[in-house]
């Protein structure tokens, strides 16, 4: 069974002959660390040597080319602080919102994306602009302005939300219809959780996330793909709906955020949802030996498996995770039942 093949049947919530194992994207300090203790000269050698099934390309950074080098998105924050003001930080009119300079999508250019899909191999592809409305939203208003006006001013909030929504819906319709078959899972990510709980109430996610939520859900599948969330933290309390909405695998499954663990998802949606991630970053990844982390990689396995994908519990791998541990990591996905 090819990795492409594998990762499909997981993710339709069937077995495959393995679980699947996705390195995720180390942050870009770590590449050299993870190439100098292996040998190997580039990334994807090391893909392929530690038995990686996905390959994640994007076209969300490098296909916007506004001629005045424009941002894609400028939500005119005033600092990189979460809660600084945005562009509609004292927005009341959802007139203001419409007369914003939203980006255009005849900007947008995918040769670079296509030349990285069509070169990729037979490796599961996801794909797709990133779909990140509820982060940009934030943006847009400063986070606590945001989760304010959903109750102050509900339809500015919801004109901003819109347009973001629109232009990515717009974004995938195009990049879809020049990709087609050369991707396989749409991936887009929207961090709902913190380490304990929701960032909003269940009932603030039914009104101004859902909806949106469901268009991009239904888009993805019409164009034939399957569909996985990223969202960090502890989303438990939600994922009845997004399965309901469509979702057909979760990703990354925040080992030490609340009621995120294996056994509690097992319990209560095995299944129903195809897994991604689940290798505690917080705390195992970066202070266990090898050995325990090919006992906890077992454990996960056996939980959650057999529609489950390997994966570290965030994506983006730190420069304190060890070669050893990653290469425990992927050789304990890869093993069958009785291999040595």
């Amino acid at each position: 069974m090819t990795s492409r093949q594998r990762i499909k049947e997981i993710f339709a919530g069937r077995a495959a002959d393995r679980p699947g194992f996705w390195l995720g994207e180390p942050h870009r300090d770590t590449w050299p660390i993870l190439l100098e203790a292996t040998g190997l000269p580039d990334q994807e050698s090391l893909r392929q040597k530690l038995g990686d099934d996905v390959r994640w390309i994007s076209p969300q950074w490098d296909s916007y080319k506004h001629p005045q080098g424009k941002p894609m998105f400028d939500p005119r924050r005033k600092s990189r602080n979460l809660s600084a003001e945005g562009a509609f930080g004292d927005c009341e009119d959802p007139r203001e919102v419409d007369r914003f300079d939203w980006p255009d999508p005849d900007y947008l250019d995918f040769c670079a994306t296509i030349e990285k899909l069509s070169s990729a191999g037979d490796v599961y592809r996801l794909s797709g602009f990133w779909c990140d409305f509820f982060h940009l939203t934030a943006d847009f208003f400063g986070m606590e302005n945001y989760f304010l006006k959903m109750f102050t001013h509900p339809e500015v909030v919801k004109a901003v939300t819109g347009h973001i929504v629109d232009f990515y819906l717009e974004a995938n319709r195009r990049f879809f219809a020049q990709a087609g078959d050369l991707v396989d899972g749409f991936f887009f990510g929207n961090d709902f959780g913190t380490q304990l709980d929701l960032l909003i109430s269940p009932r603030l996610f039914e009104e101004f996330v859902f909806p949106y939520f469901a268009r991009l859900t239904r888009q993805g599948h019409a164009h034939g793909y399957q569909v996985v969330l990223h969202s960090c933290g502890s989303i438990y309390k939600v994922i009845p709906q997004l399965i309901d909405l469509g979702v057909d695998a979760l990703h990354p499954l925040q080992a030490k955020a609340a009621n995120m663990d294996a056994a509690t998802l097992a319990r209560q949606f095995k299944g129903k949802v195809a897994f991604l991630g689940g290798i505690d970053t917080q705390d195992l990844l970066v202070n266990g030996a090898p050995e325990e982390v090919r006992a906890d990689v077992r454990r996960v396995k056996d939980l959650l498996g057999p529609c489950l994908v390997v994966s570290p519990s965030h994506e983006c791998i730190l420069p304190n995770v060890s070669a050893a541990n990653v290469q425990a990591m992927a050789d304990e996905a890869r093993r069958t039942q009785g291999s040595p």
